[in-house]
């Protein structure tokens, strides 16, 4: 496959009244690990089931693998590969049974079964426990055992979907390396959703910020991060935030000022030369300054520019074993 190989064009998706997505428009080409963020409720997995062809668009078009998502939901299966959050496994089954299971589903030999499982669990960690019922496998186990499932069949396009949430640092940074060496070794296309923002400075070739059903940013992680600014000044503050964002934003230097809660993200071109105008000016509005901090953009500065909000990893999402 050469060329786009995930495209949507005015993509919008109803629920009633309701628009989970609102007109968006992607292109992604063959090779690009391609980075989905978006806050809860702003339109990402929706676009990611219509993309897979569970959901079916209310209108605009979509293509994914050269087929239409709408009138072609059977050849765009055969091309993709989908392991979404909550891996499906028969806990009764091993996990070659499923792999075998899964090759079939597809329409594969038994002989091209046995040479692409040869294949897939060289490249996803599973080591003997392949053998062994799925039952007993761990978070990261299952993770890996779903992520080679999505892959039996060589698919063109790889939809991951949350890939490491629920796993350790550990099981993270090795699915981050499967996911390098799929991308590295097999040239394959991978569409990303992530509420690690390290993990999509990481792996992506470009990032893609959804919210309230609209793509707010594109880009390379680094040039995202560079419209931020050069710098960032991160000040905490006691007393009017609103009064504190008037005294600052007249500074020279300063390229934006955002507010969440008592804290200020204040971008600006030159942190070093800014941050002592800026305590100055907080000091002299009424403020009370109980931390003042200067760094450089990352892409949470980004989310929060485009989105209004910082994103909230899942909470439960450090504690299984791999």
């Amino acid at each position: 496959m050469t060329g786009v190989a995930v495209e949507t064009r005015g993509l919008k998706r109803n629920f009633g009244d309701f628009e989970a997505v609102a007109g968006v428009d992607i292109s992604i080409p063959t090779g690009e690990i391609y980075g989905f963020l978006g806050p809860n409720g702003a339109g990402k997995s929706t676009l990611v089931k219509t993309l897979c062809t569970l959901l079916r668009p209310s209108s605009g078009s979509a293509t994914v693998a050269g087929f239409d998502v709408a009138t072609q939901s059977t050849q765009v299966r055969l091309h993709i590969g989908v392991a979404l959050q909550d891996a499906a496994l028969d806990p009764k089954l091993t996990g070659r049974e499923i792999l075998t299971l899964q090759g079939r589903y597809y329409g594969l030999h038994r002989h091209e079964i046995v040479s692409r499982m040869d294949d897939v669990l060289a490249l996803v960690d599973i080591g003997e426990a392949i053998d062994n019922r799925t039952g007993t496998y761990s978070g990261g186990m299952r993770r890996r055992l779903d992520l080679a499932a999505a892959l039996i069949h060589n698919p063109d396009v790889l939809f991951l979907d949350e890939p490491t949430t629920g796993l350790d640092p550990v099981s993270r940074i090795r699915v981050w390396e499967e996911v390098r060496r799929l991308n590295d070794e097999l040239g394959m296309t991978i569409f990303l959703t992530t509420q690690y923002l390290e993990e999509a400075d990481q792996l992506a070739d470009r990032v893609g910020i959804i919210n309230a059903g609209k793509l707010v940013a594109e880009g390379t992680p680094e040039a995202l991060k560079r419209q931020i600014g050069s710098d960032v000044v991160i000040a905490r503050v006691v007393g009017d935030v609103e009064l504190a964002r008037d005294a600052v934003s007249g500074i020279e230097g300063v390229e934006g000022v955002t507010i969440r809660g008592d804290e200020l993200t204040i971008s600006v071109a030159d942190g070093a030369g800014t941050i002592s105008p800026v305590a100055v000016a907080l000091n002299g509005c009424g403020v009370r300054v109980i931390d003042l901090t200067l760094r450089t953009p990352t892409l949470d500065d980004v989310f929060l520019e485009h989105t209004g909000a910082h994103i909230q990893p899942d909470a439960t999402s450090e504690g299984d074993e791999s």
